[in-house]
């Protein structure tokens, strides 16, 4: 009797505890919906935090708020947190936020507001939720709703932990979830090349570029270029890759400067397009002359993306620049100082103090004429490496046969490789010869007819450019001459004179 008693009584408490919990449990959400229902929010705020606040007083855990926004700027950690926390949604998350830019190739996907995810770091759990709030404001006009104020969003990330692990968070998690974020960014992006908008050079610094996809099918493997070329270029750009902490103890701006020289069509373009499909970098096409002033060069110099290839084409003759006595003397013979660019603007551009203004850098300029660039502008600092974009080459026409026609070897390849190690002849030449037919007997028979009249053309050339030259050579033999006999009467003139 006394055991069942004893079990009635307990029965009885525990019954008196979870009604007594309920009731509790019920009054604090009544208080909450009248609180959320009748309160201002800054007295709804108040409130809860400081419930939060009383309880937390008797927890382990800690919670970390990453605001969206630091001031007027973007929260790195907050973006950081939003692209990692996408690739860990789990098949439990109930609600996912789906985006895509108009220029992008890819859908995003990150956490809708008050979902949760849990993950595990090094044998530490974190829990993450997403808050977010709406404000109205009646400050701002919205065009799209003229019957509504503007809501905005104001949104966060709470992360809660142990607090015993929070020098681990702020030396360790943290730093991986934003070196995490910016490789998956890296990797999914879409690549973009930009063209100066010189309408919006004095507007938004975001807007001095215009941007389109850079859907150019270009990669190393399809170059026809010599193989220990590409190899080489390969090994420069994983080692420049991998120096950011050398070049900031050396005291240098994390750049390469490459320029590419040769006969046009010798696949300087291809090559460029390769380097930014390999590097997922993006590329800048900036044309001098649409630029008027050194300033102008500053302001793009500065909108440009990190991780981002900057290319000058045709540097030779895109833009006359001052040399530089022309400069010392601020007279400039085509037109005024203050609309042109000068050499020292360029090279202040290339390697002086407006060049550290962003890093992981690519910087290429391109000539068919090497001889014609000013000597300041191939010092090494400036132009690190120099590629020369060669004729067809043996090895380039094989894997030209190989990408147009899908063959490896042919009867007539022989004959094709002797004449093309003595025929001046592009890989843009070659490749559109076998574009021509899809038949490989039929295409290489016509190549090797191409090359033949390749060769009689080239020969030619260079006889009507020797003929040039002792011309050239002969008009300064006669002028030499000429010269000569001119000072020879001067000075017979002058000692007659003094006699």
């Amino acid at each position: 009797m006394a055991d069942s008693s004893s079990a009635e009584s307990k029965l009885a408490t525990a019954k008196t505890v979870l009604s007594a919990a309920a009731s509790v449990a019920a009054t604090v959400m009544l208080a909450r919906s009248i609180a959320q229902d009748f309160l201002p929010y800054e007295i709804q705020d108040y409130f809860f935090s400081g419930i939060r606040g009383f309880f937390s007083r008797f927890s382990s855990q800690v919670t970390m708020v990453i605001d969206e926004f630091d001031g007027l700027v973007n929260n790195q950690i907050y973006e950081a947190a939003e692209i990692y926390l996408g690739t860990k949604i789990s098949p439990n998350t109930h609600r996912l936020k789906v985006s895509k830019a108009e220029q992008e190739d890819n859908f995003t996907i990150s956490m809708e507001s008050n979902e949760e995810i849990s993950e595990v770091f090094n044998g530490v759990k974190f829990n993450w939720i997403l808050i977010c709030r709406q404000v109205e404001s009646k400050s701002f006009h919205n065009p799209r709703d003229l019957n509504s104020t503007l809501r905005s969003e104001v949104r966060s990330f709470q992360l809660s932990f142990h607090r015993k692990h929070k020098d681990m968070v702020l030396t360790s998690y943290l730093p991986y979830i934003v070196k995490k974020a910016k490789s998956i960014k890296q990797e999914s992006k879409t690549l973009r090349i930009y063209t100066t908008s010189y309408d919006s050079m004095y507007a938004n610094l975001a807007d001095v570029w215009t941007g389109t996809n850079l859907d150019h099918p270009a990669t190393f493997d399809t170059l026809a270029m010599d193989s220990e070329i590409k190899s080489f270029i390969l090994r420069d750009l994983e080692r420049f890759l991998k120096r950011k902490d050398y070049y900031r103890k050396v005291g240098k701006a994390w750049k390469r400067g490459y320029l590419l020289y040769g006969p046009p069509g010798t696949g300087k373009s291809s090559l460029i397009a390769a380097m930014a499909n390999y590097l997922n970098f993006d590329i800048y096409d900036l044309e001098l002359t649409e630029i008027h002033r050194n300033s102008e060069l500053r302001r793009l110099l500065i909108a440009m993306a990190n991780r981002s290839i900057l290319v000058v084409e045709d540097i030779d003759c895109t833009v006359e620049l001052q040399d530089r006595s022309a400069e010392s003397a601020g007279i400039s013979p085509n037109r005024p100082p203050q609309t042109q660019i000068t050499l020292s603007g360029l090279l202040n551009f290339v390697d002086g103090l407006w060049s550290s203004c962003g890093d992981e850098r690519i910087i290429i300029f391109t000539t068919n004429h090497k001889d014609k660039l000013d000597p300041a502008l191939l010092r090494p600092g400036r132009m690190d490496v120099h590629v020369h974009m060669s004729y067809c080459t043996p090895c380039g026409f094989r894997l030209l046969a190989a990408n147009y026609l899908g063959i490896k070897d042919h009867e007539l390849f022989e004959e094709i490789l002797e004449s093309i190690k003595t025929t001046l002849v592009t890989p843009a030449e070659v490749a559109e010869q076998l574009l021509k037919n899809d038949n490989p007997d039929i295409v290489l028979k016509e190549l090797i007819e191409f090359l033949k009249v390749k060769t009689k053309e080239n020969e030619e050339a260079n006889a009507k450019k020797s003929e040039a030259e002792r011309r050239e050579e002969n008009e300064k033999q006669n002028t030499a001459q000429e010269v000569k006999s001119l000072n020879n009467k001067k000075v017979e003139t002058e000692e007659k004179n003094d006699s």
